[in-house]
Parts: C-alpha cells; structure tokens; sequence
C-alpha cells in the first residue's frame, strides 16, 4: 500500500488539505497527517484539524509521496521548517513523489525541487526570475518528473485525482472520480 506524508502548519489552505487527504484514503492509500508542532492545527479560515501525529514522530516512517497543502501562513510555515526542506530533499533524492498546491510550490521551489522543471501554483507564488530553469506554467495540474502542483482551492479536486494516479494507477482514479459523479 502506498504511505503519504500531509504535513500541517497553521493557516494551512483547508479545502485543499481535506480534499487531498480525503480522496487519497477513498483510493485505499495510508495518508499520515502531521502537524508540524502538535496535534491541533488552525487552518487560514479558522478550521481546526486534528493530525494523526506530530511531524517529529512521522518523519521516523517512510513514504512514497509528501503533499503540501498551500494557504498562507502555512505554506509561509512550512517553508521555514528545516524539517519540511529536509524531507523534500530526501523524497527528491530517493526519487519519491514530491506534490504541492496553491503557494506550496514556493516551498518546493526553497528546497531546490523546481529548478529546470515546470510547474504551477496560485499566482504570484513562482517566480521563473528566482529558480534557475523553472517554467511556471498555468495548468490546473502540472507534472515534471516525481513533482506535482497543482493551483489553488478550486483545482483540489484534480490534484487528488492527480496524486491517485500517479500511486495506484489510472484504473484507481478513474474508479474514485466516477463514485464522485463529477460532471464530465
């Protein structure tokens, strides 16, 4: 079974956090939530989650794929964690997927993950100036290699889809966005 790491910091985006935990789980994948200090994590609306576990714990585990949800602060949050840097370089190295939306690509982008790839994210979060290489792209879902990103609230949805496909196979997503009755 394919292991996910969703990490939480306050102001986390939380369409974008509960939709992507939430489809990843329909797929039968384990998804670890952690929040970066403690259990309870305050989204940027005011919606508080409760992670299965704090960061320090879950980083003793091994995963095929860390997602980060944006939202600000958090994406903010999660930039400035050496943790969340160290993971995605170790994901990187290892050839493991690497997934970010909304402003989390900028956390991708701080960890050296984007150069010389294309990616998306909510506008003005990439700057091409700033990431040798970088093609910042305006698809809903964009992927070079092991990285995915995706753009916002509004295209959570896809990068679920997005994120199934690349862990269990194009049979897996399409059996979950069928039982969702998205329009076609």
């Amino acid at each position: 079974m394919a292991r996910v790491l969703v990490p939480l910091a306050d102001g986390f985006e939380e369409i974008e956090a509960v939709t992507t935990i939430d489809l990843l789980r329909r797929a039968g994948i384990e998804v670890i939530v952690a929040g970066l200090t403690q259990t309870r994590v305050t989204g940027s609306h005011g919606i508080a989650m409760e992670a299965d576990s704090v960061l320090d714990d879950a980083l003793a585990e091994d995963y095929d794929m860390i997602a980060l949800p944006g939202g600000m602060p958090g994406a903010d949050n999660l930039e400035n964690d050496p943790r969340i840097i160290a993971i995605l370089r170790d994901m990187a190295e290892r050839e493991r997927f690497t997934a970010a939306i909304c402003a989390a690509p900028k956390v991708l982008a701080a960890a050296g993950l984007l150069d010389g790839k294309r990616a998306t994210s909510y506008p003005g979060f990439l700057d091409a100036a700033r990431t040798p290489g970088l093609a910042v792209t305006d698809a809903t879902v964009e992927q070079h290699g092991k990285v995915i990103t995706s753009r916002g609230p509004g295209t959570a949805m896809d990068f679920g889809l997005a994120l199934i496909e690349n862990l269990v196979g194009r049979a897996g997503r399409d059996a979950i966005e069928s039982a969702l009755q998205r329009p076609g």
